[in-house]
């Protein structure tokens, strides 16, 4: 591949894809919509006139779809014809384990990112790094509180340099993926479970509290997310509480050769 546009460029995957490639010596584009840098373009999901001048020269594109859109497809699928024109091969989408194609919205990219010639989707389960940064489950840890609509089920948590490493090989391998994988951590764990080792390792207490799914839902959209998106994320927290994501997978040592990072190495080393 002579060069790889990563939409989302500077965000929690998007920026490990971008370096996981230029170690790998191939050319990567940091799609974004404040370049602030070389090796960085301006995109703009809301801005079709910024779609071309990312795409030009591109023959692979990292695909994450518009932050906060419930249904994405309809600017997602412009674009991809778009992409399509001006010799893009390759498309790899960040997807959900917890999606399927019949998900409302977010179902649809799936079936357009198989139309590429060469595709990947990636499916992870939920990012370890949501109990870092400016995610509200961090900022349960944080509070000492963490909520969500999960109950006690379990989720094996996946490492978003884990995700980057899968996505390098899905955009570079000579031979195309064409297929979905789905992305775990090593362990599958319950809200109540990661708490703890979290709590241990701060040295303070750190709780899950279970609500229920429309609960969860207002307390997402209080946090400034739109109400539909905030639905579709509560929806997901009760399919993990049907017991949806209580599953482990060997796809991310068996595309990238080392095993998944685990629960407690990334606590260890990432929380403060």
């Amino acid at each position: 591949m002579a060069d790889v546009l990563v939409l989302g460029g500077t965000g929690t995957t998007g920026r490990r894809v971008v370096a996981g490639l230029r170690a790998a010596g191939f050319t990567a584009r940091a799609a974004t919509r404040k370049p602030a840098g070389p090796g960085q373009v301006r995109f703009d999901w809301a801005d079709s006139s910024t779609h071309a001048d990312a795409l030009r020269g591109a023959s692979a594109v990292y695909l994450l779809a518009p932050i906060g859109e419930a249904s994405p497809a309809g600017l997602v699928a412009p674009f991809l014809d778009d992409a399509f024109a001006a010799g893009v091969r390759r498309v790899v989408l960040l997807s959900s384990s917890a999606v399927t194609d019949e998900t409302p919205g977010l179902g649809d990219l799936r079936r357009l990112v198989r139309t590429a010639p060469e595709w990947a989707v990636l499916k992870p389960s939920w990012f370890m790094q949501n109990f870092a940064g400016e995610h509200l489950v961090a900022q349960g840890v944080r509070d000492g509180e963490i909520v969500t609509a999960t109950g006690d089920a379990r989720v094996a948590f996946v490492d978003a340099g884990d995700i980057a490493a899968v996505a390098v090989r899905a955009l570079t391998d000579p031979v195309p993926h064409n297929t979905e994988h789905v992305l775990t951590g090593p362990a599958a764990l319950s809200y109540a479970e990661a708490a703890a080792v979290v709590s241990a390792h701060l040295g303070r207490p750190v709780r899950h509290r279970a609500v229920s799914t429309a609960e969860f839902a207002e307390r997402v959209t209080a946090s400034g997310i739109p109400a539909g998106f905030a639905r579709v994320l509560a929806a997901l927290d009760e399919d993990i509480r049907h017991g949806a994501e209580d599953r482990v997978t060997p796809t991310v040592e068996q595309v990238t050769g080392r095993p998944a990072r685990s629960f407690e190495t990334f606590v260890r080393e990432e929380i403060r």
